[in-house]
């Protein structure tokens, strides 16, 4: 799947989340990219919202700090070049219809939350802009992630549209996660779907996130805050700091490397192993001219030539021409040549 210029066929894709965790600070918001940049990410995501299209109007409280959480649009587009400069991809989660128009020239792909994967007309807002879409799965088992799928196909086939690239992420809509339903093996059945997948992470610490790649995702995302302690709001607590994101970030690259490219072969370091290692066809006992082979002469050690198992009815019945002692290979050019 290319996500802007990444290729998660070639490299696991690392979000730093920090959604609201700057909590309206935009000097935070800066620094909070900053960050994550140096930790070796290779994406920062906030979330667009506005108050009133996310939250009942009788919500007054849940609407006062949405309110002081929210970052303008022109702040928005800051952070951007702030990324950009970074070296890091900027995305953002839209929550509402409005926000997809806006953040249709600042994102390279549209992420979906949780709580939206059944809100089709964001859904399809999404899909008329042609862009990759990432899906996260929360509270949705898999006929229904089949369901939004399917609603997504469809809307790109009725515009016109040509398919984008879909990942689907695997999450727990619980912050924080209980490792007891963390549920990671679910990574592996949501690759039956035949596209890109992905785990959005809301357990505590950073194993879950190493343990999905292992699993197979090529996306990780994972909650990010400056200080897990910064205030009272819930999201601080189940993020990674900074020294955390930084080792996920290694911790998920040695697993690339030690998962390797999945092709079952003879690995190059296994090669100078291998003459002292495989077998060879020897002589059981010392075989004299004119000796009938048979497989009680036979024996088979680590010797670094000769013939390999396998080969063994080449020799069956064939006569000695020249001794061969106990322990030594049994080549062709000692026996007579077979009628």
């Amino acid at each position: 799947m290319k996500i802007g210029n990444f290729d998660t066929d070639k490299q696991v894709f690392v979000i730093a989340e920090i959604g609201n965790n700057h909590e309206g600070s935009y000097t935070l918001a800066e620094e909070l990219i900053g960050r994550a940049a140096e930790a070796g990410t290779d994406a920062v995501k906030f979330q667009s919202i506005i108050p009133e299209k996310l939250a009942s109007s009788r919500d007054v409280d849940r609407i006062a700090q949405l309110r002081r959480f929210q970052l303008s649009p022109e702040q928005m587009e800051k952070l951007k070049c702030i990324a950009d400069r970074e070296g890091v991809l900027f995305l953002s989660t839209p929550f509402s219809l409005e926000s997809v128009i806006f953040l249709n020239n600042l994102v390279p792909a549209f992420k979906v939350a949780s709580g939206d994967n059944n809100f089709y007309p964001l859904l399809a807002a999404v899909a008329k802009t042609g862009k990759p879409v990432l899906l996260s799965t929360g509270m949705a088992d898999f006929a229904k992630i089949k369901e939004t799928i399917a609603f997504l196909q469809r809307t790109w086939n009725d515009y016109g549209i040509p398919p984008a690239s879909l990942a689907v992420l695997h999450c727990v809509v619980s912050y924080p996660t209980p490792p007891a339903e963390a549920n990671l093996s679910a990574i592996r059945t949501l690759q039956n779907l035949g596209m890109t997948v992905g785990y959005s992470d809301h357990t505590l610490g950073i194993e879950a996130a190493v343990l999905a790649c292992a699993l197979g995702a090529r996306i990780i995302e994972k909650h990010f805050t400056i200080d897990k302690t910064y205030s009272t709001f819930r999201d601080h607590q189940l993020s990674a700091d900074p020294a955390e994101l930084k080792e996920m970030v290694a911790r998920i690259k040695a697993a690339q490397v030690l998962m390797g490219d999945g092709e079952k072969r003879v690995m190059g370091c296994e090669r100078e192993s291998l003459p002292r290692v495989r077998r060879t066809i020897v002589a059981g006992r010392r075989l004299t001219e004119g000796d009938i082979i048979a497989w009680e002469d036979l024996n088979w050690v680590r010797l670094g030539h000769g013939l390999a198992p396998g080969c063994e009815g080449s020799l069956i019945g064939r006569r000695v021409r020249a001794a061969i002692d106990e322990g030594d290979a049994i080549l062709p050019e000692n026996l007579e040549v077979a009628e």
